[in-house]
This record gives structure tokens, C-alpha cells and sequence, in this order.
């Protein structure tokens, strides 16, 4: 199979790891939430390690705990995170206020999302890649919002390698929906986690970041 427990695991390993390093880079406080990004998709790729692992061992209870963490990752996390994250680094007032604003669309997203996996049905459907099924309502605004908050936001900040990684999220998101819409979710994660690997350079180059002028 294209992907499976043992690609998630070993996702979800190598970016706990260089999560780890990346955070001891952050010299600021305020970058830390940024620093933290390839950390928490690795915790995400090793919950969706557990979930393939549920299906030959039959623990429906396992795999309906760990798809609401994954679901609570994908869908409430990342648009509330990342452009708060990106915000607290960026060094250019107007363009902080910009991202503040992104911050704002973002939160109001993931509120309503976390609402909808609340009271709809969640389910995963396990074949050649892994299916999250929740009922989404006005699914392609939300959408359209879910990519500006995740991928136009990092490409409004100051920084080259922050939009590099907002360039390429994008590039990924397309091709993603182009070849794997059904799994969206599942696989642009997986494309988006590897690509957060970019943020361990971003720390590597700028070991003391101007947070503020």
C-alpha cells in the first residue's frame, strides 16, 4: 500500500525527533509555538499509526479514540495553530497584523469544526489509504478558509522559508486533491508533516529571531 501503519510510524518517530531539536533552537518563547510544529505532526502521524494498527487487531475502541485525536489535529488544531504561531515570529508590524487577522478566521474554523465532530458522526473508512468521514456543512467555503488560514497566511510573513512552506503546503494541498481527494485529509497531512521538516532549517538559519521592531 501507498501508506500504512509502518510509514506513519516511522513519519511520526523521525519528527518527534526533530521536533525535539527544534524546540531546543527556539531561543525566543514566542517562537516556540512555531518551533513545536514538526513535534506535534509527529504525535499526529503516530496516532494514525494506531489507527492502521487497529483494523488486523480488531480494537474498535482504540480506533475510535485515536481517529477523534487525529480529526481534533487535522480539522481544529492547524488553522487555529499555525497562523498564531507564524504571528508571535513575524517581525513586521503590518504584516503581524495581518496574521492576526488570519489568527481570527482561524479560530472561528476550528470552532465550528470541532463543533461538527462533536455532534455529527465520525467515522474512518481503512483501504488502501485512511478515510475520515464527518458531515461537513458549506464544506467548500469552509474549505477555501481552511486553506487560507493553513497555506496564505505563511505566505504573507516576512520570512523566505515560512513561505517556501506555505508555497509548498499549497502545491501539496492541489496535488493531493488531484490524485487522492477521497483521503484528503489523510494524505495531506502526511505530505504537510514531512514538509514541516522546513521549520528545523528556519531555526537552524535564524538562531535569534526579531520578534518585534
Amino acid at each position: 500500500m501507498c501508506f500504512s501503519a509502518t510509514a506513519s510510524f516511522i513519519t511520526g518517530g523521525v519528527l518527534t525527533v526533530v521536533g525535539a531539536v527544534t524546540l531546543k533552537r527556539a531561543v525566543h518563547t514566542a517562537g516556540l509555538p512555531f518551533a513545536a510544529i514538526p513535534l506535534l505532526f509527529g504525535i499526529q502521524q503516530l496516532v494514525e499509526g494506531v489507527i492502521w494498527l487497529s483494523v488486523p487487531y480488531e480494537t474498535m475502541q482504540v480506533r475510535t479514540a485515536a481517529t477523534y485525536i487525529y480529526t481534533i489535529f487535522s480539522h481544529v488544531l492547524w488553522p487555529i495553530y499555525i497562523p498564531v504561531a507564524i504571528a508571535l515570529i513575524e517581525r513586521e508590524p503590518w504584516r503581524r497584523k495581518i496574521m492576526w487577522g488570519f489568527s481570527a478566521i482561524g479560530i472561528v474554523i476550528g470552532v465550528l469544526l470541532a463543533v461538527l465532530i462533536a455532534t455529527q458522526p465520525l467515522t474512518v473508512v481503512v483501504g488502501e489509504h485512511l478515510i475520515y468521514v464527518v458531515t461537513h456543512h458549506y464544506e467548500w467555503p469552509m474549505m477555501i478558509l481552511y486553506i487560507t488560514v493553513t497555506c496564505l497566511a505563511p505566505l504573507c510573513s516576512s520570512y523566505w522559508l515560512i513561505r517556501l512552506l506555505g508555497g509548498l503546503a499549497l502545491l501539496m494541498f492541489i496535488v493531493t486533491y488531484w490524485f487522492y481527494s477521497v483521503a484528503l485529509f489523510s494524505v495531506w497531512c502526511f505530505f504537510a508533516a514531512i514538509l514541516s521538516t522546513i521549520i528545523y532549517l528556519f531555526f537552524s538559519s535564524k538562531r535569534a529571531l526579531p520578534v518585534a521592531e
